[in-house]
């Protein structure tokens, strides 16, 4: 697990800021590579790439965590809206926001993450 001096600048105002990267601008939000997304403090398994898809919104966006007991959903009512924040539950590094606009056949939800939160451990 890093540290909090350890990690860049970026990483440190999202993850343990709740701030949010603008979209468009993540390594992973336009990645199709196969491979399980980690949490980048701590390396909980987070979400497949299985589950991601293209929601046209410039995050990287999943339909599911990998296991519901690595994440942590947390009422977020900041910015004068409420949503569900998404935290690492290993580390509590903020990670993105979880919407019910997500495809339909695959539950409904849009798990709406950042990308400098994830590293992506290619398969193969």
């Amino acid at each position: 697990m890093k540290k909090d001096g350890e990690l860049s600048p970026e990483l440190y105002h999202i993850a343990r800021g709740k701030g949010t990267e603008a979209p468009f601008s993540g390594r992973y939000w336009n990645t199709h590579e196969k491979g399980m997304y980690k949490c980048a403090i701590c390396g909980a398994e987070l979400f497949s790439s299985d589950t991601k898809f293209d929601s046209g919104t410039g995050w990287p966006s999943f339909t599911e965590p990998t296991n519901l007991e690595h994440i942590e959903l947390r009422t977020d009512e900041t910015g004068g809206m409420r949503r569900t924040e998404v935290v690492c539950k290993k580390c509590g590094a903020h990670l993105g926001h979880v919407f019910d606009d997500g495809p339909a056949e695959k539950g409904g939800k849009r798990f709406c993450i950042n990308s400098v939160c994830l590293e992506l451990e290619k398969k193969g």
